[in-house]
């Protein structure tokens, strides 16, 4: 009988420390040879077989050799530049993150004869009329959302073989990361601390390990193009904070409303961000959790760490 290990497909993950990063590491690492790659020193995660590597994906020649040794049959792209209001002044790095690393990075995919597999967002869209599919014309408003659809048109142009998955208020639990909005919310009302909530900000809340599990699922398809992958239900950030506070039994009266315009933000944000979920479903054949099942996911992780 051949050996097993020698069949399995390899994968390199940029952006592996972050929290989607995390749980592609682990989803993949069932099935493939996983490598992953993060501009910080060391893993943040320990799971036999597993094979770190520190770079940087906006320096094509070392991500260019880091590829080269690897080998990769897929690469996933989990890195981006987040920080949406922080975007409109470090518009630098913001852009050498979004745009140059996935310009290497489909580079490194094409040279490989890889299947790339990249993370992008709603902000490409301007939020004014929801309902977005993958053919609805993009609008960003702000610098962050700009970038990301720069990424996307590099990718598109590159002549790699990819797929794009835009999603959207991305939550979860992983090891050493910064708080994400739901893990914010638990922090803040397990403290008893009064938070502040919008409820014009509309949008569908997304689990990470369902998201990887849809990555999981276009990677083993090879399914090209673009694909609008998010948690089934839409709702305002206001409803979700409401449900976390009922789900974790914590004091709902602690949570009151705010509207965007009240927060003098730098960055303008799409108010109904919505998606049609069609072609996950048809085509992914994934229906991913609701607000509700999210949540008692992510409570039932957070309790395995305590």
């Amino acid at each position: 009988m051949a050996n097993l290990k020698l069949l399995k497909k390899k994968v390199l993950i940029s952006g592996a420390n972050g929290l989607l990063g995390q749980k592609l590491v682990e989803r993949f690492s069932k099935d493939h040879e996983v490598h992953g790659l993060d501009i910080t020193p060391g893993s943040l995660l320990d799971i036999d077989g597993y094979k770190y590597l520190q770079a940087d994906i906006t320096e094509r020649r070392s991500l260019l050799d880091v590829a080269k040794s690897v080998g990769p049959d897929i690469i996933l792209n989990a890195a981006a530049y987040t920080n949406v209001d922080a975007s409109e002044e470090d518009k630098e790095i913001c852009w050498k993150v979004n745009v140059i690393g996935v310009q290497n990075l489909a580079h490194a995919a094409k040279s490989a004869g890889a299947f790339l597999v990249h993370i992008s967002t709603d902000y490409v869209f301007d939020g004014v009329d929801g309902n977005y599919n993958e053919e609805s014309i993009p609008n960003p408003l702000g610098y962050y959302g700009r970038s990301k659809l720069a990424g996307e048109n590099e990718l598109v142009g590159s002549g790699a073989e990819y797929a794009i998955l835009r999603t959207m208020v991305l939550y979860g639990v992983g090891q050493g990361l910064r708080l994400n909005f739901a893990t914010w919310l638990v922090e803040q009302l397990r403290a008893g601390k009064p938070v502040k909530i919008v409820d014009d900000q509309f949008g569908h809340p997304t689990l990470a390990d369902d998201l990887a599990l849809a990555v999981h699922k276009v990677a083993e398809l090879r399914s090209t193009g673009i694909f609008h992958v998010t948690g089934s239900e839409y709702g305002s950030r206001y409803d979700f904070a409401v449900t976390l506070s009922r789900v974790f039994g914590f004091d709902q009266s602690l949570i009151s409303r705010i509207k965007t315009s009240d927060l003098n933000q730098k960055a303008p944000r799409p108010l109904n961000s919505s998606f049609n979920l069609s072609r996950c479903k048809n085509e992914l054949g994934l229906e991913l959790c609701n607000i509700e099942q999210g949540i008692r996911a992510l409570k039932q992780q957070l309790a395995g760490q305590a």
